[in-house]
């Protein structure tokens, strides 16, 4: 059978000279991602994945200043840039009801209560309270931001992929 894995982080840049990356998350469970210890494993294109041990993660505005023990230089640190981080399907946790993987939800279609298509969820953020939904609209035009809160999301089927929020004044563009 075979693995399937999830990607938690991109690399973005490097910081500083002691081979530190800064990684914009891609994951549900950001302190526990990225907690030290935790061993994550390097993708960059045809490259053979290359599991890393974090040593020291610490949030810096939208991203993650990272260093793993494989990792000591700035010049090792600058060869996987633009590369994934990512952890196998078995280190995925079970879920209470009404809770997602962002995996889950990215590429769903939403709908409007009475029907209309909106678009398909192309990324999730988590800014802050709550998750916010970044949903391409359909035929174009501005990305709609859904908060993921119960006023306004009522239904999600990860199975069908589909999405049915209640559209209130001001949400769509």
């Amino acid at each position: 059978m075979r693995m399937e894995w999830f990607n938690v982080g991109k690399i973005v840049n490097t910081h500083g000279i002691k081979g530190e990356w800064k990684v914009y998350p891609i994951t549900d469970f950001e302190e526990e991602r990225f907690a030290q210890g935790m061993i994550l494993y390097l993708s960059k294109g045809s490259m053979e994945r290359m599991p890393v041990t974090v040593s020291h993660s610490r949030r810096h505005k939208q991203h993650r200043l990272l260093t793993v023990e494989e990792i000591s230089s700035v010049e090792e640190a600058e060869t996987w840039r633009d590369a994934v981080l990512q952890i196998p399907e078995t280190e995925l946790t079970e879920l209470h009801e009404d809770e997602f993987y962002y995996y889950e939800i990215i590429g769903c279609r939403v709908y409007a209560e009475e029907g209309t298509f909106l678009g398909e969820v192309k990324e999730v953020q988590s800014p802050g309270a709550n998750d916010v939904w970044v949903v391409e609209a359909a035929g174009g035009g501005s990305d709609i931001l859904i908060p993921y809160i119960d006023d306004i999301v009522k239904r999600v089927d990860v199975k069908e992929k589909t999405v049915i929020i209640h559209v209130m004044e001001g949400l769509l563009p």
